[in-house]
């Protein structure tokens, strides 16, 4: 036991209550049948007794029923507000999109970008959903503009254009659905309440739990459960404005980008960005190589690169290349997000493990 308080001396000193300190141990690899040989039954018994032996700053450890114990707070109003603010603004920038024709319509265009971007980027840095890093904000708003851009460029392409810009319109050539990115903006707020359920809800299970196997096999159907809220949510947000500003729904493609964004966003927040990175540059490069291979199809001698995007819109229409990016990289994220943010480890205040 000397021996393991003295690898850990930092951790269990750091540490508020014996649930980091837990936490902490899973990380290092340590597991209730490590605990099994200093006499525990589980890692949170052995976390108990370090947490007693080890001193704060000379102060004598306070008795377990006395600790403060860390609980996710509710959002407070600023908080509500940053959530609710992405949407709005975006909600704006349509309406004046609509209303505005020719130059205006760029300008509004480009200050609509840029107060969402801004809006969006002040609520990630509190709340639920902030995260110590933003090393996947590139590849987000690539598959963002992708929704907003790429299934009318896609389908130009495909026909020999595009001949021009878009001006902005769902009825250009060149159409711009900008009701999917409405409704993501707008779920901004139900992800972050999401998130926040999932959080609190770990942290309450974490307190509960006896045996990490125990807390894995309770947290889970928690994860899976606030994923599908969120699910629902933005279905309900895509079923909306696809019906007032008289546009298809989208449902595939949103819904799968949508739960791609949440879940590389939960992974980060808990400490398991590389993960995010690469299946988000995974989804981000599929979509690009898909709108490169109808030009590069023309170039003599080449038809073949065009084949497999052909085949595919031909299929599922220009939404198919989204929708299988994305929802292949969902998939995989949702996978690792059920055994990652299923340990104690990912949800310690402490440093945590990628």
């Amino acid at each position: 036991m000397k021996g393991l308080l003295h690898r850990h001396r930092d951790l269990c000193e750091r540490a508020v209550d014996p649930l980091e300190i837990a936490a902490g141990l899973e990380a290092h690899g340590v597991t209730d049948r490590t605990a099994a040989r200093f006499r525990h039954r589980d890692v949170f018994s052995l976390a108990e007794e370090m947490y007693a032996r080890v001193p704060r700053d000379g102060d004598t450890p306070a008795r377990p029923e006395e600790a403060p114990v860390s609980r996710p707070r509710g959002p407070r109003a600023a908080g509500v507000v940053l959530a609710l603010l992405p949407g709005a603004l975006c909600a704006a920038a349509v309406v004046c999109l609509r209303l505005t024709e020719g130059r205006p319509r760029l300008i509004a265009a480009a200050v609509g970008v840029l107060a969402v971007a801004l809006a969006l980027g002040a609520a990630l840095r509190r709340g639920p959903l902030r995260a110590a890093t933003r090393s996947t904000s590139t590849w987000a708003c690539w598959l963002v503009g992708y929704a907003l851009l790429g299934d009318g460029l896609l389908d130009n392409a495909l026909t020999g254009g595009p001949d021009g810009l878009p001006d902005g319109t769902a009825d250009d050539p060149w159409p711009v659905t900008v009701g999917p990115v409405l409704a993501l903006a707008l779920s901004y707020a139900p992800a972050a309440g999401c998130a926040h359920l999932f959080t609190a809800g770990a942290r309450r299970k974490l307190s509960s739990s006896r045996g990490l196997a125990e807390f894995s096999a309770s947290v889970r159907p928690l994860l899976l459960g606030t994923f599908a809220l969120y699910m629902g949510a933005l279905a309900a947000l895509l079923a909306l404005t696809g019906a007032v500003l008289g546009e298809p729904a989208a449902h595939p493609q949103g819904l799968t980008l949508g739960a791609l964004l949440l879940l590389a966003r939960l992974l980060t927040v808990h400490g398991h960005l590389h993960a995010s990175r690469l299946v988000l540059t995974a989804a981000a490069a599929a979509e690009a190589v898909a709108l490169a291979a109808p030009f590069a199809g023309r170039l003599p001698g080449c038809g073949f690169l065009s084949v497999p995007v052909e085949t595919l819109v031909a299929a599922c229409g220009p939404a198919g290349v989204p929708t299988a990016a994305c929802g292949i990289g969902a998939l995989a994220l949702l996978v690792h997000a059920a055994r990652r943010l299923t340990r104690a480890s990912a949800h310690a205040p402490a440093e945590r493990t990628r």
